[in-house]
């Protein structure tokens, strides 16, 4: 059951800062999804708008260790760690 902890850990993770960087361009930049990304990757501003979108996930990692399921909180420190080295390969 660890592993299954640490894997919904990382889906929430990584759901969570799409759903971060879907609000921020939709609500702040005022374009689509998909057309945002790509203007965004065009201006070389893709790592900022996945360190913004990766602040749910912080708030998600303080309700998480706060309900002691720590396991669940590595995972989501592991999909902000994966997620920041794909982001400098891009």
């Amino acid at each position: 059951m660890n592993k299954m902890d640490l894997l919904f850990g990382f889906v929430i993770g990584i759901l969570a800062s799409l759903l971060g960087m879907f609000l921020y361009i939709t609500l702040v930049v005022h374009s689509e999804f998909i057309t945002g990304i790509q203007s965004m990757k065009s201006e070389g501003h893709l790592g900022k708008i996945v360190a913004l979108g990766s602040i749910l996930d912080l708030i998600i990692f303080g309700v998480l260790l706060k309900m002691n399921k720590e396991l669940m909180a590595r995972g989501v420190v592991l999909a902000v760690i994966m997620l920041t080295i794909v982001t400098l390969f891009l």
